[in-house]
Parts: structure tokens; C-alpha cells; sequence
């Protein structure tokens, strides 16, 4: 399985983008998929994630309220809005994907060892 992330850019503070992530054809049990995201100097940290099938949806305390998480089946397609972006959302952003479920999915869908499908990045820059 294959991830192809895009939608990554320059913006202002205040502003908006949408991140696309498409899955290859074949299956990984669609258990999640999530976005995580590395600022220079920084560790790779957790942003969002939703279940494939419930369509359940967790984010971390820094983007609650600005960012969304979406998916559409058909497309194998998860999207991340994010808006009122801020200077520190600068940062690569990765989708990862994974098709565990787990009993305490808020924990484990947050976590990177969750996942075992990463794709390549896609960078946002913020400027103030």
C-alpha cells in the first residue's frame, strides 16, 4: 500500500489549506488513517486520525477547533482542513494509515507505532 499526500503550501497566519491523502489500490483493513506532522528540530507528533468504518475522529489538544479530518471511501481518500493557521502548524505533514483496531482506538490511533503505512510528506509553511 502506497500513501500519496498533497495539497501542502504557503499561507498566511489566519489562513487555510486542505491536505489530501489517497491510498493505492489494495487494502491495508482500512482500520485508520491519520496525519502526523515534523517541524525542524522537533519529533514527528500526532495531529488527527479517523476510523475507516465508524468514521470516529481524534485530535490532538493544539488543533481541536481549527483542523478536520474527513474521508471518502471510494476515493481511499482521507482530507485534513485546517484553518486559522498559525506559525507553528509550519511543519511536514504526514498521512499514515494503518488496519489495526484496537479496543482503546483514542489511545492507540494516536500513537505512530500504530501505523504501518507512511506517506512521503507534504510541507506547510505558515508565515506571520
Amino acid at each position: 500500500v502506497q500513501l500519496q499526500a498533497s495539497g501542502g503550501g504557503l499561507v498566511q497566519a489566519g489562513g487555510s489549506l486542505r491536505l489530501s491523502c489517497t491510498a493505492s489500490e489494495g487494502t491495508f483493513g482500512y482500520g485508520a488513517m491519520g496525519w502526523f506532522r515534523q517541524a525542524p528540530g522537533k519529533e514527528r507528533e500526532f495531529v488527527a486520525a479517523i476510523r475507516w468504518s465508524e468514521s470516529t475522529t481524534y485530535f490532538s489538544d493544539s488543533v481541536k477547533g481549527r483542523f478536520a479530518i474527513s474521508r471518502d471511501k471510494s476515493k481511499r481518500t482521507v482530507y485534513l482542513e485546517m484553518i486559522t493557521l498559525a506559525p507553528e502548524d509550519t511543519a511536514i505533514y504526514y498521512c499514515a494509515a494503518t488496519s489495526r483496531r484496537y479496543a482503546s482506538p483514542s489511545y492507540y490511533y494516536t500513537q505512530r507505532s500504530s501505523y504501518g503505512y507512511w506517506g512521503q510528506g507534504t510541507q506547510v509553511t505558515v508565515s506571520s
